[in-house]
């Protein structure tokens, strides 16, 4: 039976684990005790040989030979290579529990789509997991030493009500020369198609997940049978096997104690035991029967798979819920949080504390900032709209060069896009000029003209073919403009257009 000690850890204290250290049933001493036993029977022999034994010439030879296995044995990558197999071992392991075949998925979809209060609608339910029951038991009992010791052959699966003695004949009477643990789920489709056309499965949608279900359920046993039939390669096993066992050989010798009188390197003290030759071989070891006892679950050791309690349990859990409780509802009354706005539940004297802890907000819920650093910043440090803001930070960013200059494409796109920006025409623009009043054909003095055309190099304004105004919103504010740096060249090729349509009427 599984060893569970979880109940024991649930809470991390102080030596914690010492409890365990005292277990005995699924233990590591129980699983080694043997080879230890066997090791340090040797390395005793071998020490009571030197030193009683052996004569002095035999004595200087085993010395040379001691030295030679304790230099050399390191050389064997014992802890690479056996890490490495339990890794693979224990992933497979879990892996296989979790293919284990449970009816719960199953019965909950029979029980709400195979309709019907009768005695026939009963014998559906039943029969469809008596179905899934069996062709779980005959996929354990292939791969389980402990099953197959229960169901020894067809006669006890049907003494023991998963088949009939019809099904038997039909099960015997399929010619296969192949596990046939899939033949049941065939069985629960047929009767689940047969049930459809009765109507005591309403509609297609409802076969369909009913099938979809015992497909996930059939997959699981399949996956059991390739589990067991495609083992870890048999290379990697005596690989580390050989590994193991050459290692703690080459100790054997290599970790004797010798005469301190002879002046040997790291042989200065002479002792009876190898205390930490003995862990090493206890942990090295160890590790090796963990995956002895991991790569097969489905024996009979401490912690395999208890596979004849999941099949009761799966057996009686399923009838259950087919039968008993099919359409078994108590009467429809209102939660005792009917009229609460907030809905909690009590808590014990024992639990009580928990009501003083804050809810989690998030990572970042705590963190607090200086007032001045939750203000918004301009992009051109001043307090401006965005608007305008934006329209004189891209003019900064665009250098003024000399080929601008003379030829004022930039700068008139610079303008179009400020005006653009800013939502107003440039008659509005005109209009809210300080100096608008001035005399027909009369340059303006003032700055209201464009600063990138005022450089003294205005070149003549490009007549625009006429079209329609754009309708003015409300009265303009005037238009402040910002100078712009002195020339700094040529604009960089790789800035995009900034004002679409207008500069394919320019160009």
């Amino acid at each position: 039976m599984t060893v569970t000690y979880t109940a024991r850890v649930a809470n991390a204290r102080f030596g914690g684990f010492s409890k365990l250290l005292l277990l005995w049933r699924g233990s590591i001493y129980k699983l080694l005790w043997r080879e230890l036993l066997c090791f340090l029977g040797l390395y005793m022999a071998l020490s009571a040989a030197y030193r009683f034994v052996l004569t002095e010439e035999q004595k200087r030879y085993f010395e040379k030979l001691v030295i030679y296995c304790d230099q050399y044995a390191s050389l064997i990558p014992v802890s690479f290579v056996l890490g490495f197999y339990v890794t693979l071992v224990v992933h497979r392991w879990w892996n296989q529990y979790l293919c284990m075949p449970l009816p719960d998925a199953l019965m909950c979809v029979v029980a709400g789509t195979v309709h019907g209060r009768d005695e026939r609608g009963r014998l559906y339910r039943r029969t469809l997991m008596r179905y899934a029951g069996l062709s779980a038991v005959l996929i354990l009992r292939s791969v389980s030493t402990a099953v197959f010791k229960r169901f020894p052959t067809i006669d006890h699966v049907v003494e023991a009500g998963f088949m009939t003695r019809e099904e038997r004949k039909k099960f015997e009477n399929l010619n296969s020369s192949y596990n046939k643990y899939w033949v049941p789920c065939v069985w629960f489709s047929n009767l689940a198609a047969q049930a459809r056309r009765e109507g005591r499965i309403r509609d297609n949608s409802a076969l369909k997940l009913l099938l979809e279900e015992l497909t996930v359920f059939r997959g699981k046993c399949g996956m059991l049978f390739h589990y067991d039939w495609i083992s870890v390669p048999l290379v990697y096993t005596q690989v580390v096997t050989i590994a193991v066992y050459s290692y703690f050989l080459a100790c054997l010798i290599g970790r004797q104690f010798l005469d301190p009188a002879q002046g040997y390197q790291g042989h200065n003290l002479d002792l009876c035991v190898p205390i930490f030759t003995l862990l090493q071989f206890f942990f090295y070891a160890g590790w090796l029967k963990v995956a002895e006892q991991l790569i097969n679950p489905f024996g009979e050791d401490d912690d395999d798979f208890e596979t004849n309690f999941l099949i009761d349990r799966n057996f009686q859990v399923s009838m259950l819920a087919v039968d008993e409780m099919y359409d078994d509802l108590a009467m429809l009354e209102k939660d005792l949080y009917w009229d609460a706005a907030e809905a909690r539940a009590p808590y014990t004297a024992a639990t009580a504390f928990l009501l003083q802890q804050p809810s989690f907000q998030g990572s970042t819920f705590d963190i607090t900032l200086a007032k001045e650093d939750m203000q918004f910043q301009r992009l051109d440090g001043v307090d401006a709209p965005l608007g305008e803001a934006h329209g004189d930070f891209l003019q900064r960013l665009l250098p003024v060069g000399a080929g601008m200059a003379a030829g004022g494409l930039l700068g008139r796109r610079l303008s179009l896009l400020r005006r653009k920006n800013s939502g107003v025409s440039e008659t509005s623009t005109a209009a809210s000029c300080a100096c608008a009043g001035a005399p027909d054909g009369a340059a303006p003095e003032c700055g209201c003209g464009d600063p990138l055309l005022d450089t003294g190099l205005r070149e003549p304004e490009l007549e625009f073919p006429p079209g329609p105004e754009l309708p003015i919103p409300g009265p303009a504010e005037p238009f402040t403009t910002v100078p712009m740096p002195a020339p700094r060249g040529p604009a960089p090729p790789w800035l995009p257009s900034p004002i679409g349509e207008e500069e394919e009427s320019l160009a």
